[in-house]
């Protein structure tokens, strides 16, 4: 039996490959989050810091269908990153997934406005089950 891949999910097109951009300044996370992501066969791009992000996303004309960014970076954290894409007219509907080690609410996070966020350490099931919920909210 063949099983649903996050990509296949919700689209009439078996061959929509969702895209994914992951970013985290801890190489093994982001490893572990784009192997999960990469056996529901979904493309994944993986960059280290803030700065990347929007440099990624103002310079590639295939933007991504999900952004899944760490909250502890050095220099900019994924708060101020999220706060600049929704300033930019590109991006503000750009679903984002939050990563962090601490407990937060997302009703009080001071208008950072985000899909979902899931705690450290990474869990296989959560990651694909948020990742599956906001694309199946967004497409």
């Amino acid at each position: 039996m063949e099983k649903t891949a996050i990509s296949n999910a919700n689209t009439t097109n078996k061959n929509d490959t969702k895209r994914i951009l992951v970013c985290d300044d801890v190489a093994d996370n982001s490893f572990l989050i784009r192997t999960i992501l990469e056996a529901e066969n979904c493309l994944v791009k993986s960059v280290d810091s803030g700065a990347a992000v929007l440099t990624f996303l103002e310079t590639d004309p295939n933007p991504p269908d999900l952004l899944i960014l760490d909250i502890q970076m050095p220099i900019m954290d994924g708060f101020e990153v999220v706060q600049r894409l929704r300033e930019l007219t590109k991006f503000p509907f750009l679903p984002i997934l939050l990563v962090t080690s601490f407990d937060y609410d997302l009703n009080k996070m001071n208008g950072i406005k985000c899909d979902e966020f899931i705690q450290k350490p990474i869990d296989i099931d959560t990651v694909t089950s948020k990742v599956r919920e906001i694309l199946d909210r967004n497409y």
